[in-house]
């Protein structure tokens, strides 16, 4: 399943070992997000370090594990589809999200209630929803 994940999601895994975690890994969803999400991490390392009490290193290896499983698309490929996501998003920090989600017609992994309530052109989905679909997914092999 094709999805863009957005900045909460990625956060819940880094704050805590779970669910999430293993459904970022799980080779049944295929991720993407803004490249400026890596910018951000970098950006705020020291607060997310002490936030998560992780170590650099630990956090460093969480990094590239994000790379490895979420495909980061660069700005110039969001760009195009910014202006409609605009036109529909509840929150103006979400329009990149939904913009990707135009982009990649697919839908947006987020556990943001406005986003999921307050819009109905982007299907999204929230981690209690994966967490079902997939286990759907493994009955039906």
């Amino acid at each position: 399943m094709k999805l863009v994940i957005d900045a909460n999601i990625i956060f819940a895994a880094l704050i805590k070992r779970g669910l999430t975690a293993e459904l970022i890994i799980s080779n049944e969803l295929q991720l993407f997000a803004p490249e400026f999400l890596l910018e951000e991490f970098s950006k705020y390392q020291n607060q997310i370090l002490e936030k998560t009490h992780r170590s650099k290193e630990n956090f460093g290896n969480f990094v590239r594990i994000l790379k490895e499983y979420i495909t980061f698309i660069p700005q110039k490929n969001i760009t195009p589809f910014l202006e409609k996501a605009n036109a529909f998003s509840p929150d103006p920090k979400d329009s990149v999200y939904l913009a990707l989600a135009l982009a990649l017609k697919s839908a947006v992994w987020s556990n943001d209630k406005k986003l999921k309530k307050e819009q109905n052109h982007i299907k999204v989905l929230s981690t209690e929803d994966l967490i079902k679909k997939i286990n759907i997914f493994k009955k039906n092999k």
